[in-house]
This record gives C-alpha cells, structure tokens and sequence, in this order.
C-alpha cells in the first residue's frame, strides 16, 4: 500500500499520489494519461491532474489496483 508519509514532491495536491516506490512501469499513465504524467529525468510518475469525473476517479482506481509495487494511493 502507498505511503502518504513518502510521496513524491510533484504530485498535485489531492486525494490521490504516488509515492516514492514508483518503478516508473507506465501502467497509471497508459491506464489514466488524464492524471498521471512522467517525471523523466528522475524515473518515475506521479499526479499532474486530480480526478475531475467519474470516468478519471475509475481510471486511477483501475491503475492502482494494477500498480505492480502498490505505489498509488488515495487518501479520500
């Protein structure tokens, strides 16, 4: 389970982030590209946009639950 204590600086301030375990796998951007992007230079993702509507709040809560290192989280 993501660690709210360990997030990443980048993520937009919300409900939903990743944390520091992120293995940069691309899974939560191909799964929800309307809220997470890439931090390139340092590998790994992280919240650029908060859900705004059913469709993206399903959409993070499908790339969490396929995150491989549990490194999404929701603290809503």
């Amino acid at each position: 389970m993501a660690d709210s204590a360990q997030k990443q600086e980048e993520n937009l301030a919300g409900s939903w982030y990743v944390d520091v375990n992120c293995i940069d796998c691309d899974v939560c951007r191909e799964t929800a590209p309307n809220n997470f992007t890439q931090q390139a230079e340092k590998g790994y993702s992280y919240v650029y946009k908060q859900p705004e509507n059913p469709d993206e709040e399903a959409q993070c809560q499908e790339a969490m639950e396929a995150c491989p290192v549990e490194a999404i989280g929701n603290d809503g």
